[in-house]
């Protein structure tokens, strides 16, 4: 797929937040680089209500209103639109950051969230595109607690022809996900994918289950998990950002993976989470296709988020 059809495919996932943002930022006076009290208002309230958080709405107002006065002392030629898009990608472009494999084999990821946030799913795309760039892959069903999740995540590895270690429902989590990674080490497999059970951040005896998983993989290679990353919902708004907060706490996050973005006009919980927290973003969901979970990009975000070409 070309990066144009990524692009357009980003584009038409942050539509419903674009769709809130975007009639402050088309006015007519804003591209003459005029915002008027009431146009400044409007675009404030909007921020708000696609959950960007009160504070930094506040802090990227206000840079904006003097980014386009000195734009309009210097005569620049540029946009209302342009000058924000530079605000954004400066906060975002630190959390912008890839994993990288490097040479640990396998190379673990443990992948935790709460219930309906989109783990499975994230898994099965992610084992997808590794696939693809040749790597050999396998899963670990380390959500014990549910049957179904064990399944979904035996029919993810079917479709995509990578092993799932499994055990029967109720089985210790932390078991199987030792048992995973010394087969994967065994096999000498590229990188292992652990679901775990979904949990609010808010159960603290759940919490301590995850660490317990974490100090049980560290036996079979103390480096691991290589990388722990959390799956949040982005339609879960500024609740999305205290979760993120709580699981970091917890688990010393190492990257994010924001989903449901084509479902929500709250993709501005995105730039509150960036300011908050600074963690890499790994990948953003926006829509139900494999292609939809994309490697997160600081400049084709703010373009899409914006309606703005690429380059603008």
């Amino acid at each position: 797929m070309t990066d144009r059809s990524l692009f357009n495919r980003l584009k038409s996932g942050l539509a419903k937040t674009r769709d809130l943002l975007s009639p402050s930022l088309s006015n007519q006076k804003t591209t003459e680089l005029e915002l008027s009290d009431e146009l400044l208002e409007d675009f404030e309230e909007r921020l708000l209500m696609a959950d960007v958080g009160i504070e930094l709405v506040q802090t990227l107002i206000n840079q904006l209103k003097l980014d386009v006065a000195k734009a309009k002392q210097e005569r620049l030629p540029t946009t209302v639109s342009a000058l924000f898009k530079k605000l954004i990608v400066a906060l975002l472009e630190p959390c912008n950051q890839a994993i990288i494999l490097g040479d640990n084999k396998p190379f673990a990821i443990l992948v935790v969230g709460v219930n309906g946030a989109g783990k499975t799913t994230t898994i099965g795309k992610l084992a997808r595109r590794l696939k693809r760039n040749r790597k050999q892959v396998m899963l670990a069903a380390g959500d014990t607690f549910r049957a179904a999740a064990v399944e979904q995540l035996v029919t993810w590895g079917e479709r995509n022809d990578v092993s799932v270690v499994a055990q029967a429902t109720g089985a210790d989590s932390a078991a199987v996900i030792f048992d995973a990674l010394e087969s994967a080490k065994a096999r000498n497999i590229d990188v292992l994918i652990a679901d775990t059970a979904g949990r609010l951040h808010t159960q603290n005896d759940l919490m301590t289950e995850l660490q317990k998983v974490k100090r049980v993989m560290q036996k079979v290679d103390p480096a691991a998990p290589h990388e722990t990353l959390l799956v949040i919902d982005a339609s879960m708004g500024q609740n999305a950002l205290k979760q993120a907060q709580e699981f970091h706490r917890s688990m010393q996050l190492t990257g994010l993976c924001i989903t449901k973005l084509d479902g929500t006009a709250k993709g501005g919980v995105v730039l509150s989470i960036a300011d908050q927290l600074g963690l890499p973003i790994r990948y953003i969901g926006v829509g139900e296709a494999i292609e939809d979970l994309q490697v997160f990009d600081a400049v084709q975000f703010a373009d899409a988020l914006l309606g703005l070409e690429p380059d603008t």
